[in-house]
């Protein structure tokens, strides 16, 4: 079996742009006929640049090869230009073509991928949401606590049974910084009142983006902790093991983190340092399914358990859909909202969620398809904006609290 050629298509996501402005899907196909597809979550670069790169991938590493081989594409792949680093961009396109070369073999072999890398664990996997809180107008109010208290329990209503929200401040280029009292006292407020909505029926996830430097982190944990929540999520920029076991060590609040992480080298160096009891890899970025199954190996033997990331497109999902159904530690899975909306009509057959789960597939593959009708009609991707982005002023505690964040992120 040889790969013969591959289409990239980099889907434009429809206003409020829930899971990000743009999606980046590859396919790759063999000499006999068999096609896969895969999702890049690489947002460093304009998707015009990706494009080329994608190319170059392609032609580099995967042109004439058998889609089988996975660790020599990852291998050759990975130390490309005498790097043997986690280049960002490198791995989020091997990771898409990754996805894509389980999509074929799991098709080849009549299997879900997930019989392919363990075999079937769980029979439904847990799911969370975010909270998206609609003001009058059906526009998203991420600010409005009785909103966001509403749409908590409307979600748990429908059978989540846990629900995350960051009412800390904006995302700027400029964290980790100290909070404005008034952002604290804001999260105290979401926490206290969420949970005196949902009871114990719901556990409360706590998401900063990396916000805060250790000692503003620590003092804002110590805040949260009356609320228990279910973890503190990447309370401090990526990058410094050290620094987020700091806090680690001084809450009670499992620390969660990982989505801007990448290979099982940085997952190690996380590990090893006890900065995290929960790993938070997309298999966009991290590498792929097969580099997630090794970071989720790794986590096992520390007692730490794995919550995939998951803010792009559903292909990006299916695949963590075969890592989650396969492994033990699985603890639960990013969903957003139900799969309903453009996450259900750019594939020919929606994710299935039932009463707060997602129920794997069992179609060969990834177990996913894409409509092509859909895709073609919004692509190419014309905008300017990255995936997602930051506020690119300091943050600032009289003019920049967490209204500032919205258009930012």
């Amino acid at each position: 079996m040889k790969l013969v050629s591959y289409d990239a298509h980099v889907v434009a996501t429809p206003p409020p742009h829930v899971g990000g402005m743009y999606w980046i899907f590859v396919q790759l196909r063999t000499e006999c006929g068999i096609e896969g597809v895969g999702e890049v979550y690489a947002a460093t670069f304009h998707p015009n640049v990706m494009l080329s790169a994608i190319e170059d991938v392609f032609s580099r590493f995967l042109q004439g090869q058998d889609p089988h081989h996975i660790e020599r594409f990852y291998r050759q792949a990975f130390s490309s230009g005498f790097t043997q680093r986690p280049d960002l961009t490198m791995m989020g396109i091997i990771s898409g073509f990754e996805m894509a070369c389980w999509d074929i073999i799991g098709k080849a072999a009549g299997k879900p991928v997930y019989e392919l890398i363990g075999g079937k664990v769980n029979d439904k996997l847990r799911t969370y949401t975010y909270l998206y809180p609609e003001d009058e107008n059906g526009n998203y109010d991420y600010d409005n606590l009785d909103l966001a208290v509403e749409c908590a329990i409307k979600n748990m209503e429908m059978g989540f049974t846990a629900l995350k929200f960051d009412p800390a401040g904006p995302y700027t280029a400029y964290s980790g910084h100290q909070l404005a009292l008034a952002d604290i006292e804001k999260s105290v407020s979401f926490c206290r009142e969420i949970r005196n909505a949902v009871g114990t029926k719901c556990d409360l996830l706590f998401g900063t983006h990396g916000q805060m430097t250790p000692a503003g982190a620590i003092r804002l944990a110590k805040q949260l902790e009356p609320f228990d929540p279910l973890w503190f999520e990447e309370p401090i920029p990526p990058g410094n093991s050290y620094a987020m076991s700091k806090v680690a060590r001084q809450t009670s609040i499992p620390v969660a983190t990982g989505e801007r992480l990448t290979s099982k080298y940085e997952f190690h160096d996380l590990l090893m340092n006890d900065g995290a009891s929960i790993v938070q890899m997309n298999l966009g970025r991290v590498g792929g399914i097969l580099e997630a199954k090794k970071i989720a190996g790794m986590a096992e033997a520390h007692h730490v358990q794995i919550a995939p990331h998951l803010y792009n497109g559903p292909v990006g999902a299916a695949a963590s859909i075969q890592l989650a159904t396969a492994t033990p530690n699985f603890l639960i899975q990013e969903s957003i909202g139900t799969w309903d909306g453009f996450h259900a009509e750019v594939l020919q057959e929606k994710i299935e969620w039932q009463d707060g789960h997602i129920i794997p597939s069992t179609k060969p593959g990834l177990g996913v398809e894409l409509n092509m009708e859909v895709v073609k009609a919004n692509s190419p991707y014309k905008g300017k904006r990255l995936h997602l982005q930051m506020d690119p002023a300091p943050y600032d505690v009289k003019t920049q609290t967490s209204a500032a964040r919205k258009g930012s992120a």
